[in-house]
């Protein structure tokens, strides 16, 4: 009988320590390119079967496209699972090395389900986005200086708003380019801003942030984006529906859009009236 190798790596921002079954063993490889080639080449060769990582702020990516591009089965996991996974089988310490072989049995253990990874342009388009937001964000704590600042303060302010207002126009064209640039980005671009309330930054939030939209039902795309609630029942006990988790991104971007559409979209202001009306808060509604 075959026996399947699942994978599991802990990954840092100099290395990626990879458990190999349940190999005591842990081995070393740099977080560049150099050490991503020589893990390939690895896992190709004792065929593994899944290699899981856990989500850790990006120092994952690089290892994990070149994998998927490989042909490899790969997964990234929220570090949360792998942690409550961990204390469930009684495992409370905590290392590098134990990361990795309790990644690896969790691997082994759930067989978290395989999901296309963003390839390189989605990867730039993503970071585009991301960078727009923080030009956002930056552009609004500058107006927040700017009522409190004296007089000499309030012009070094007001430059840097211009200058961010530039770069923030800049890396807007560059975001509509990219996505006019690809035939199934401009598709799905088309389609999305068809919808009332939704305009290009929500349309480009979802296309790079959401790719499983219009391949997973709505169900599932509900639980990713952290918007279906869930049960808290126990017996008679009748909990309240919360949303939970799921990815903020698109989420904030939806709520956005959602606002835009109760002013302009007839039929979504009535429907948000009704439910207000039911006795729905305003965010529920």
């Amino acid at each position: 009988m075959e026996t399947k190798v699942f994978v599991g790596v802990d990954v840092s921002k100099d290395s990626l320590d990879v458990a190999i079954g349940q190999q005591k063993e842990i081995i070393t490889f740099a977080n560049d390119q150099k050490g991503v080639d020589s893990l390939v080449k690895k896992l190709k060769r004792i065929d593994a079967q899944l290699t899981v990582f856990e989500s850790t702020g990006g120092y994952e990516l690089l290892a994990t496209s070149c994998l998927a591009e490989a042909g490899l089965a790969v997964v990234i996991v929220n570090p949360r699972q792998v942690r409550n996974f961990a204390k469930a089988t009684g495992i409370l310490a905590k290392t590098d090395a134990i990361d990795a072989r309790v990644i690896a049995r969790f691997a082994e253990a759930v067989k978290p389900e395989v999901r296309q990874l963003k390839d390189r342009q989605t990867s730039e388009l993503t970071a585009l986005v991301t960078r727009r937001r923080q030009i956002i964000e930056m552009i609004v704590a500058e107006r927040n200086r700017l009522r409190l600042a004296n007089k000499r303060n309030k012009k070094d302010i007001k430059d840097h708003i211009r200058w961010l207002q530039k770069r923030l126009d800049k890396i807007e064209t560059d975001i509509g380019k990219m996505i006019q640039s690809s035939p199934i980005w401009r598709c799905k671009d088309d389609i999305l801003q068809s919808v009332p309330g939704i305009g290009p930054v929500t349309s480009a939030t979802l296309i790079c942030d959401l790719p499983e939209l219009g391949v997973l039902s709505p169900k599932k795309i509900a639980m990713l984006a952290g918007l279906a609630p869930l049960n808290c029942d126990s017996g008679k006990f009748k909990g309240r529906r919360r949303i939970w988790g799921g990815r903020a991104a698109v989420r904030s971007g939806l709520y956005m859009a959602t606002m835009a559409a109760i002013r302009c979209n007839p039929a979504i202001k009535g429907f948000y009236q009704r439910l207000i009306a039911a006795g729905k808060c305003h965010k529920v509604a």
